[in-house]
């Protein structure tokens, strides 16, 4: 997304039932001034449901989108919300290292069913996601009922690609060219294991590294943030409206 932009809404947490019944979890909430439209679930970084998340929440929602973001550290920690510190990003690659996918890939589909069951939500469901989300939102494409999928910078792709022949919906995934978690070997094999498959492509941006699309961020690359959104915001306008 491009930096700074006025929002139209003011979000809320809202609760999610676990489809397993262990819990239930948080997920802010973003409307559009309207309160109807299509749904867009946004997966995590591994920094939790922080500021930056919830301002691509509200961005989103002023596209015309309803946007939940569910809290998926909710079974170690809920409520993670951290910033880019380095103290904070140790405390964050904890959370990743006790972070079960498969569960997290459940919990993404019971926010889907949420949204797609609330109150002015067209029905149709699309799933976004950024590095940790990015490889949750391409396993939600293989995986869940999502209408459409789009993966930012997704760290283990490659290592999940032979799920990649369940996928029924448009996939889009964004990769950074100079991304030290998703090196050129493995750009390389997602590239090749991704391109017989219709309905799913693959775009790579070679000036910018892990995280570009993050808002005043230090890798934030302005021209490949500007570019990956118009190609997301096309897929969904495509695949879900509005």
């Amino acid at each position: 997304m491009t930096k700074q932009r006025a929002t139209s809404s003011e979000g809320q947490m809202i609760m999610v039932k676990a489809s397993d019944g262990s819990g239930e979890f948080a997920s802010y909430l973003s409307q559009p001034a309207s309160g109807a439209g299509p749904g867009l679930v946004i997966a995590q970084e591994i920094f939790g449901v922080n500021a930056n998340l919830r301002e691509i929440a509200d961005h989103y929602a002023e596209a015309g989108y309803i946007v939940l973001v569910p809290d998926l550290f909710w079974r170690q920690q809920p409520g993670v919300q951290l910033g880019y510190t380095p103290e904070d990003w140790q405390r964050a690659f904890q959370f990743f290292k006790g972070f079960d996918q498969d569960l997290g890939v459940d919990d993404l589909q019971a926010t889907i069913d949420l949204l797609r069951a609330r109150p002015g939500c067209t029905g149709e469901v699309g799933v976004m996601g950024f590095c940790l989300g990015g490889k949750l939102a391409y396993l939600s494409a293989c995986r869940t009922d999502a209408d459409v999928a789009i993966a930012y910078y997704g760290v283990g792709i490659e290592d999940a690609l032979d799920e990649a022949e369940n996928i029924e919906c448009r996939l889009v995934v964004h990769i950074a060219g100079l991304d030290q978690y998703c090196p050129p070997e493995a750009q390389q094999k997602i590239i090749k294991g991704l391109a017989q498959y219709e309905g799913i492509e693959v775009h790579v941006y070679p000036n910018a590294d892990h995280a570009f699309a993050r808002p005043a961020g230090d890798h934030y690359h302005a021209e490949s943030a500007q570019l990956a959104e118009q190609r997301s915001l096309a897929a969904l306008h495509d695949e879900i409206g509005p």
